[in-house]
């Protein structure tokens, strides 16, 4: 804002400022902006926080770098929060800069530059509110005008460590001028930080006598629930739940015509049975849903719905509201296409022809849901619908409810998935899956630290629709270094059931053959583990390393550091509030032993150069001492990552 002081770059700010920046409760966020006025004046800056409540404080910025005024400030509760920086002339500041450089060249002034002095530390004293100082900001004023004492004695009260701290915390503003309001929009913590495991309800019902898969329900999905949480995640995502159309039902591998049998894909939703407020019948009830949410409660985790906004052919919407549908020239409804690919099974949703009924009644299905206990919506391909659209219900929907997170599927161009976010989406999933080399995984990693303000990744190392290449060969390493990477370089990460069994059979260029939309995949975890072909240790293990350390739980302080092996990615986090510093190396290649040097920017840690430290691998609990260069070597079939604790007290 240009006034009688300039304030311009504010952060944290989003685009043009015209949507909130990204926070949650209890996050250091750091606020900051460039402030200049005329000439050598000195200036100062303060931000005022207003609390959802109205509510406000004002915290001074402190000079950081040439114009550069910031400090740090921690929201304690969600909502939206309001900030705005002020800025004037701070002349006692330029008083005392003057002053102390006159004495040096001997140039003081004592009849001006004195009573120039003395008259700022009146104006201070003389304050209502500062009577507790009063006493101490006149005796160094009448000090100063004291023309039997010697210079240096004069000039020394007014420089005492009390008076300039009372000087600093309230200064004399002059000039002052107003910035511009922006706003933060802060969540609770699950919205930064969370570790999701992916599963099918219908898949949980095991086999038959005959070996034939049992199709599941919402009770024997809440037998594995112990399983998800013993490894330490916080999220279960189920894939929609509700009644599968019948009309066109895809078959096992996406087959055009189904057998009698086949169970469809799940976001082909609705039938006779209902639509997206109900439940499928053969999962169980509303009453069974419940009870599955309950116990996931009494074990720590959170259940997170599917929300796809898509339609079978044989959704009651289509008899009932057919202005929410596309007609054809040949009066049939349109399916949805991404040529050349048809899904005869799905009918994409019309917002132009009825947007009001429509969003009342996709806004009464959020609610329900919300009502149900479902406090995470994630969100099938939002970017196919309109922006506009989802800005309103999501602000609608978090004034109504604050705690309630959308996480965006959206595998899409950078100005959607970005865009997307600012709309006010909590979180989006990411390229992950598609960066494999360090090159590309560096290049990622500083773009998600880049957009930090504006959206939160969420990294699923697998998901149903994307079997990455990387994990084609089955390679455990490959499976175990792609978990690692994911979550530590992301607050936020995923798993697909399925993952830990090391699933990689492929269909085409990264489907799942025998895919599990399509058809039912009883798994058995306890033998797979019990035969030591499981990856569930190593994943309870990172999620325990994650909780153990804050560090691993942000985003903003991701720094990636130089290592001279293209085959190992080292990076670090660090924790605002607590000092919690963590290194990791990760090795690339999954089949050959690496090794090499890591040049550590220990000042960029705040860690002393000179020193080196004790560093405790959380992986395979050995003790290094690392310099700021440090020899690693990783053999990924013993363990694919370094992830080191540091002892702040170096050496």
């Amino acid at each position: 804002m240009v006034g009688r002081i300039v304030i311009e770059d504010v952060r944290p700010s989003v685009g043009a400022a015209e949507h909130p920046a990204k926070a949650v409760v209890g996050e250091p966020v750091r606020v900051s902006a460039t402030v200049w006025a005329e000439d050598t004046d000195a200036v100062g800056a303060a931000v005022e926080l207003r609390w959802p409540d109205g509510s406000t404080r004002c915290t001074r910025l402190l000079p950081v770098d040439g114009d550069t005024f910031a400090a740090t400030v921690v929201p304690d509760e969600p909502g939206v929060w309001t900030f705005r920086i002020d800025a004037w002339r701070d002349p006692w500041t330029a008083w005392e800069r003057a002053v102390r450089a006159k004495a040096t060249a001997g140039a003081l002034e004592p009849a001006n530059d004195f009573e120039t002095g003395a008259r700022l530390l009146e104006q201070v004293a003389y304050r209502p509110e500062r009577l507790a100082e009063r006493d101490s900001l006149l005796t160094a004023a009448n000090v100063l005008r004291d023309a039997n004492l010697l210079v240096p004695e004069r000039l020394s009260a007014a420089l005492t460590d009390c008076v300039r701290a009372v000087m600093r915390e309230h200064p004399v503003c002059e000039n002052r001028t107003r910035g511009r309001a922006q706003q933060v929009r802060v969540d609770r913590v699950r919205a930064l930080d969370g570790a999701w495991y992916e599963f099918f309800p219908r898949s949980t019902g095991g086999t038959d006598a005959g070996g034939n898969p049992v199709h599941g329900t919402f009770a024997t999905a809440a037998a594995e629930l112990d399983r998800i949480a013993s490894m330490g995640f916080d999220v279960v995502y189920l894939p929609p739940v509700h009644p599968i159309g019948t009309v066109h039902r895809k078959g096992r591998n996406n087959s055009v015509v189904s057998a009698e049998g086949d169970v469809g894909s799940p976001w082909a939703i609705g039938s006779a049975e209902g639509g997206h407020d109900a439940i499928d019948p053969r999962l169980g009830t509303l009453d069974d849903f419940d009870a599955f949410v309950a116990r996931a409660a009494e074990l720590g985790l959170e259940v997170a719905l599917d929300l796809a906004l898509q339609c079978a052919p044989d959704h009651p919407w289509v008899r009932a509201h057919p202005q929410w549908f596309s007609t054809l020239p040949d009066g049939t409804i349109a399916c949805a296409e991404n040529p050349p690919k048809r899904y005869e099974d799905v009918y994409p949703l019309n917002f132009d022809q009825d947007p009001e009924g429509l969003y009342a009644e996709v806004r009464r299905i959020v609610e329900l849901w919300v009502r149900h206990g479902v406090r995470i919506f994630r969100v099938d391909n939002p970017h196919t619908k309109p922006p506009a659209f989802w800005h309103r219900l999501i602000r609608d929907v978090q004034e109504a409810h604050p705690d309630v997170l959308f996480l965006a599927e959206a595998f899409t161009r950078p100005a959607r998935l970005y865009g997307l976010a600012r709309l006010g989406f909590s979180q989006s999933y990411t390229y992950f899956t598609w960066r494999t080399t360090k090159t590309e995984l560096t290049g990622f990693g500083r773009e998600l630290v880049e957009h930090a303000d504006e959206a939160r990744p969420n990294m699923f190392v697998t998901t149903p629709d994307i079997l990455p290449a990387e994990l084609q060969s089955g390679n455990p390493a490959a499976f175990a270094a792609r978990a690692a990477l994911a979550a530590t370089l992301s607050p936020t990460w995923g798993v697909y059931s399925g993952f830990e069994l090391y699933e990689h059979e492929a269909l085409g260029a990264q489907e799942y053959r025998d895919s599990e939309k399509y058809e039912l995949r009883p798994r058995d975890y306890a033998t797979a583990l019990a035969a030591g072909r499981s990856l569930q240790p190593w994943l309870a293990r990172l999620n325990e390393i994650r909780r153990a350390h804050p560090a691993l739980r942000q985003l903003r302080t991701l720094r990636f550091h130089d290592v001279d092996n293209d085959a190992l990615l080292a990076y670090s986090k660090t924790d605002p509030a607590g000092g919690d510093t963590v290194l990791c190396v990760v090795t690339l290649d999954h089949q050959h032993t690496q090794e090499g040097t890591v040049h550590w920017d220990f000042r960029a840690l705040g860690l002393a150069p000179e020193h080196r430290y004790t560093v405790h691998d959380e992986v395979s609990g050995e003790l290094f001492e690392w310099g700021e260069h440090a020899y690693v070597k990783l053999d990924p079939h013993r363990s694919v990552a370094h992830i080191g604790s540091v002892a702040r007290a170096g050496r």
